[in-house]
């Protein structure tokens, strides 16, 4: 006898609440006000303009740093989403929002951010492509717009240690 499929809702439910947990797991994400929107396994970061984020209040400019800062934890957070994403679609997971909460998450090996234009005193919004994820190592490309996609402000590849999944 066949197992009847779980209704949407609740596997909506479900994504959501490991994702929350896995962005509640980084304070630094918090203290930026950092979101992310999630539609099915594709995630977009909202970093909502805040006063406190201004570089240069003669511009005024998104500080450099918070723009890096974005984009790296816009990564960090796709990769962490994916393994995630793989263990709920296949079942290994029966608790997401625990297993969330004790992911180890991928380590820097090094990150470049090509800054374009200035970040405007606006919202910021990102997304990350995984280019290669294997056991050990990661490489990912972000993408940083304000008020439309094709107007990059800055763009960022980073290369990432993955954690090991065998413990």
């Amino acid at each position: 006898m066949s197992r009847r499929p779980e209704p949407v809702q609740v596997v909506k439910q479900r994504r959501d609440a490991a994702l929350a947990s896995l962005t509640k797991s980084v304070p630094y994400i918090g203290y930026l006000g950092i979101d992310f929107d999630r539609r099915g396994d594709e995630l977009t970061a909202i970093l909502p303009f805040q006063d406190k984020l201004v570089g240069n209040p003669m511009l005024p400019a998104l500080h450099g740093g918070v723009t890096a800062a974005f984009l790296e934890v816009t990564a960090i957070i796709e990769l962490s989403w994916a393994l995630l994403w793989e263990d709920m679609e296949t079942g290994k997971l029966t608790d997401a929002s625990e297993a969330a909460r004790s992911l180890r998450l991928p380590k820097t090996i090094d990150f470049t951010v090509d800054y374009l234009r200035s970040g405007l005193p606006r919202d910021a919004y990102a997304r990350a492509r995984v280019n290669r994820s294997g056991r050990r190592y990661a490489s990912v490309h972000v993408e940083g717009w304000q008020d439309n996609r094709s107007r990059l402000f800055a763009q960022a590849t980073g290369h990432f240690l993955m954690p090991n999944r065998d413990e």
